[in-house]
Order: C-alpha cells, then sequence, then structure tokens
C-alpha cells in the first residue's frame, strides 16, 4: 500500500510539473479561485500548492466585512488580464469569518449564491466556526440551508462544498485534528476522484476521529449527558461573548483604533493608524509598518499579535488579528497593557 501511495505522489508531482510547464508556455488558462481578503493564509498557500490563481476580493470593512457583489464582480473581470490571468472557478467565503469575526447576514448568503449561479462557480463554505455568534442580531446561516430553501434553480444547480472542524468552534479541540465535509450538486465523478484522492492521504488518529463523531452527533434532550453538555456550551459561549465584547470596546476607546464588533468566530481584526514616523522607522528595518509594529509589541510587553498583511488588507491600511481567547481577568490585564504600549509608540514616533 506504501508503495502504491508513493507512486501516486510521484504521479501528483509529475502532473503538477506539466500544468506549470503548460501555462509557462501559454498553453493553459489557469483556473482561479476567489479567496477573501483578509483572509485565513491557509486558502492562498493551498492554492499556491496547487499552481492554481489566486484571486482576492476585498470585504467591505465598512460594512462589518460583509461581501459586496460588485466586489466579486470587479475581482473576476480583474483576473482575466494581466501576468497573472486565470478563468475563476469556484469562490471562497468563511462564515463566521476569520480574521475578520464577522457573521454574514442571510441576504448577503442570498446574494453570493445568486452570484455563483451566475458566473458558475463552486462554492467552498468554510463554516466551522458555525456554533460561535455573540452579537446581538447575528445568526447563523449554512449556505447549504439557505440554498436549499431558495430553491430551484439554486437548489439543483450550485455546486457547494461545506467544511466543519473538531479544532475549532466552542468545543476548541486543537490537538485532535479531524473535520468534515460535505458536497452538494457535485458531478458523480467528480466525486468519486476527490474521494480516491482524499484516500490517498494520510487519516487522523483514533482520537481525532472519535471526536469527529460526538462533535457531528452532540448529545440529544433526554440523553444521560445532554445536560452537562449543553451547561458547559453554553458557559463557554457565554464567556467568549463577554470576551468579543471586551475587545471591541477596549480597542475603540484607544486613539486611532477602529475595531467592528466581533460578531462571531475567535477574532478581531481591528484597524489603526501609524504615524508617518513609525512608517519611516518601519522601512529602514526593512519591515512591513503593522509588522513593525507587532515586534515592537511582542518585544516590549509580550504580546502576541498576527500583522494584518500577513493576512492581506487594503493597500494603505494596517491591521493585525487577535485572539479573544484568554480568560476574562487575563484578557482584561493584556488589553490594560496594549493601550499603555500604544500610547507610549504613539508618543515616541509622533
Amino acid at each position: 500500500m506504501s508503495e502504491k501511495v508513493g507512486e501516486m505522489g510521484k504521479d501528483l508531482r509529475v502532473v503538477n510539473w506539466l500544468s506549470q510547464r503548460v501555462k509557462f508556455l501559454g498553453l493553459l488558462v489557469v483556473p482561479g479561485v476567489l479567496i477573501p481578503i483578509p483572509q485565513y493564509p491557509l486558502y492562498s498557500a493551498s492554492l499556491a500548492e496547487y499552481g492554481l490563481g489566486q484571486v482576492g476580493y476585498y470585504l467591505d470593512e465598512d460594512n462589518q466585512w460583509a461581501l459586496d457583489e460588485k466586489e466579486l464582480t470587479r475581482a473576476i473581470e480583474a483576473s482575466k488580464t494581466g501576468p497573472n490571468a486565470c478563468k475563476v472557478r469556484a469562490l471562497v467565503v468563511i462564515n463566521p469569518g476569520n480574521p475578520t469575526g464577522q457573521v454574514l447576514t442571510r441576504p448577503n448568503i442570498e446574494t453570493i449564491i445568486k452570484f455563483c449561479h451566475k458566473h458558475r462557480l463552486v462554492l467552498f463554505a468554510d463554516e466551522v466556526y458555525q456554533d460561535n455568534v455573540y452579537a446581538e442580531g447575528s445568526q447563523f446561516f449554512s449556505f447549504k440551508k439557505v440554498m436549499m430553501e431558495m430553491g430551484a434553480p439554486y437548489s439543483k444547480e450550485v455546486e457547494v462544498a461545506s467544511f466543519m472542524s473538531v479544532s475549532k468552534g466552542y468545543m476548541g479541540e486543537c490537538g485532535l485534528r479531524g473535520g468534515w465535509m460535505e458536497l452538494v450538486n457535485f458531478d458523480p465523478q467528480v466525486q468519486a476522484n476527490l474521494y480516491k484522492a482524499i484516500s490517498a492521504m494520510l487519516c487522523p488518529t483514533v482520537l481525532g476521529q472519535t471526536t469527529v463523531d460526538l462533535v457531528a452527533k452532540p448529545p440529544k434532550e433526554g440523553d444521560p449527558s445532554y445536560e452537562l453538555w449543553l451547561k458547559e456550551k453554553t458557559a463557554v459561549l457565554a464567556s467568549l461573548n463577554k470576551r468579543a465584547k471586551m475587545i471591541a470596546d477596549t480597542f475603540n476607546t484607544m486613539k486611532g483604533f477602529r475595531c467592528n464588533i466581533v460578531q462571531g468566530a475567535m477574532y478581531a481584526f481591528p484597524r489603526f493608524d501609524m504615524p508617518p514616523k513609525a512608517i519611516e522607522a518601519a522601512k529602514a528595518a526593512g519591515k512591513a509598518p503593522d509588522v513593525f509594529y507587532a515586534f515592537k509589541l511582542l518585544e516590549e510587553t509580550g504580546i502576541c499579535v498576527v500583522a494584518g498583511s500577513g493576512f492581506g488588507q487594503r493597500p494603505g491600511t494596517y491591521h493585525f488579528r487577535t485572539t479573544i481567547l484568554p480568560q476574562p481577568a487575563l484578557l482584561q490585564e493584556m488589553l490594560d497593557i496594549f493601550k499603555g504600549f500604544h500610547e507610549k509608540f504613539t508618543k515616541e514616533y509622533a
């Protein structure tokens, strides 16, 4: 079996090399995938690994990081020309968002489904934070459910792949890697080939597979463990809700900061101003301005955030991603230290 897997890996490398050569010679229109900016870097890395075109579309920060149909259209049109021209075949949506913490409204989801149908795009729905919704008025809607309720032609023709993970969400079993994917309206032959490709890869550990079964089928009312499970789940989500408010409220009191409310997931992605002298200092240090800020923060306080340039952002804007995971008392301590650092940083480079 190991020999066969090794041979398949060799064959895949040959195919990838040939596709790259064909691309270089201009004989092939490379398939492209629309991914959000900012985005979870797994997507850009995977596209690079498979030699596919990366087509970024900007989320609307002024509208709680929503998807805008005009921006999606702009991104598709821009992908048709230039040195990295490609043919867009799929759209990635992360809901609730990483790193932005947004939760898409149902009308926004319906617009996205119609857009995919119009342009014949496969929809990849990353829905691993579906249980983590905090903001009042926000609600998680699965793309599959909305699509089915929209009826034909969408329920019959739009291809959707939905992803779920045990390592995220309220359960947060980060050490027990496992998850699942549901395919809707895929061609049977395409689905069969996908299963074949996945079967050639290593599978999760027994513990990971057991956890997948538990997360996919949580206790039901009347089960012996239901009351305890519900109590623990409610407590975890209530605490995360409190921390989500703490993060956004604190950043929005800091000079030069602007942070959308954390509607869901586990992250905030605040935008902040960089003094011109700090930008000059970053350039002299050979770093992007937001990276310079993040390193200064780490060196002086021990607080670690990820610079926004690691996820993508509109040119001329600066962000970073931080989590809402520290327990409330520790989170408050961190925010107080952060506030003091930013005041010092602003004065230093004023």
